[in-house]
Parts: structure tokens; sequence; C-alpha cells
């Protein structure tokens, strides 16, 4: 099965943080925004806004002299001792972050050995998780997170899918012929989030935006109770905006 890895807007933003970084991590006695733009090639105003969110996923820190050195979040990841634990911790600490500014239920989702897997996921009483009543590695075809991962997959890693799993009519809305689903998964764009308006659940609205990191296919999604649908495209795009530190911490 081979991937489609077009470049999404996240993934440029988190491929300019390691930029930063890089540049961060040779500067053992700090380096300021002067010289991290010389040595980038990263405008001014670009660099300031990826400073201040490396700052504030604790990838960076700020001396006195006004310098940046590497930060606590980068010692973690950056050691093979107990990594695996401390990525998770810190994508947990991400998705409540983005649960709350984009005040909806966020969920980190991973496709694996040709199933679809949910990896991790913020939700609050104020942000309900959606209801799994059908198994999601059932029902890639209806949800947002199964059409995202399966539009990062080559033509016949989708055929292959939706050959092992029967396309079931789930509501009214949901998509049940694999010509037709194909069809709008080859005309995704990327930087575009992929939606599900009510097609997996009666009640509920999604968005997907891929995350891949490497040989890995994954996707960062929201859902929302029907009656915020109005919020659901303002939402998608917030989440899409804050997918670069998801994909930094998968990267590092």
């Amino acid at each position: 099965m081979a991937l489609k890895h077009e470049p999404t807007t996240p993934y440029h933003s988190a491929q300019e943080a390691l930029r930063v970084l890089e540049t961060v991590a040779r500067g053992s006695s700090g380096v300021t925004d002067t010289e991290i733009a010389r040595h980038t090639g990263i405008a001014p105003e670009r660099l300031t806004t990826l400073l201040r969110m490396l700052r504030r996923e604790g990838y960076v820190e700020q001396i006195a002299d006004g310098a940046y050195v590497t930060g606590e979040t980068l010692a973690r990841l950056g050691s093979a001792h107990h990594r695996e634990q401390a990525l998770r911790d810190k994508l947990q600490r991400t998705l409540d972050r983005l649960r709350d500014s984009v005040g909806a239920a966020v969920y980190m989702s991973r496709y694996v050995d040709g199933e679809i897997s949910i990896t991790q996921y913020a939700d609050s009483p104020a942000a309900p998780k959606v209801n799994e009543w059908v198994d999601f590695r059932s029902s890639a075809h209806a949800t947002a997170i199964g059409k995202s991962l399966l539009t990062q997959l080559d033509h016949a890693g989708r055929r292959d899918h939706l050959a092992r799993h029967k396309m079931a009519r789930l509501t009214s809305r949901t998509i049940t012929s694999d010509r037709l689903l194909l069809s709008h998964l080859e005309a995704q764009p990327p930087t575009v989030p992929v939606l599900d308006l009510q097609e997996y659940a009666v009640g509920t609205v999604c968005a997907a935006v891929p995350i891949t990191a490497g040989s890995s296919v994954g996707c960062l999604a929201l859902s929302l109770p029907v009656e915020h649908a109005h919020r659901l495209r303002q939402a998608a795009d917030a989440l899409n905006r804050n997918a670069a530190p998801v994909l930094l911490s998968m990267a590092i």
C-alpha cells in the first residue's frame, strides 16, 4: 500500500518549527531571534509566531538577555528513555488545550495495519465525545476521521479498505456507493478539513485534518452536537491552524 503525502499548512509550519529548533539547539549559550532569522531564512513576523508557539509548547525558553535556549519538552521527547510515555503526555496536553480553544471534543487517530484506531482524545461535559454506536474501524466511509485517513492512502489502499469493510447505511446521509465515495476522496484537497455532516450519527457533526509524519498516517478531528453545526467550519479551520504542534511532537 502506497501513501499520498501531499504537504499541508500544518506540515509546513512543523517543518519551519523544526528548523528553528535545530538552530536553537546548536547555540548552547542561547540564540537571538535575529540570529535565528538569519540562519533559517524565516521572515521576522512568521518567526515571531513560531517562537510564540514553541515557547507555549515548552520546546524553547527565553533567558534573561532575550535569547532562546531549548526547553524541557524538547529534552523529554529527545530522550530515548520513556519517550513513548512523554509523547503521549505531550499530545494529551495539546489535545486538552485544543478542546478548550475550539470548544469541541478532539481526537487523535492513526491508520495502522489496515485499521483505524483512535489513539487519544480530549472531551469534557461541555464538549462531549461522539457516541461510538458503530465501531469506528468498520465505519470509515461515514466518519470524518475515516475519510481523512483514507484520503492519505493511494487508490489501491482505499479499495482494499472498502473491500474489507462493508459500507453500511448508518443515517440517511451516509454514502454507500464505493464509486461515489472514492470520487469524493480523490477530489478532497489535502489542505481542506474533511467533514461529516450527520453521516455517522444523527445529531453529530465532525471535521478532520491530516496528521502525517514519515510513514505514519494519522488525523486530528473534532465533533460537535448538531445544534452547534454553525461553528463547525470555524472550529475546523482553528483545528487545522493548530495542528502543527501535534505534527511537531511526532516528528521529534
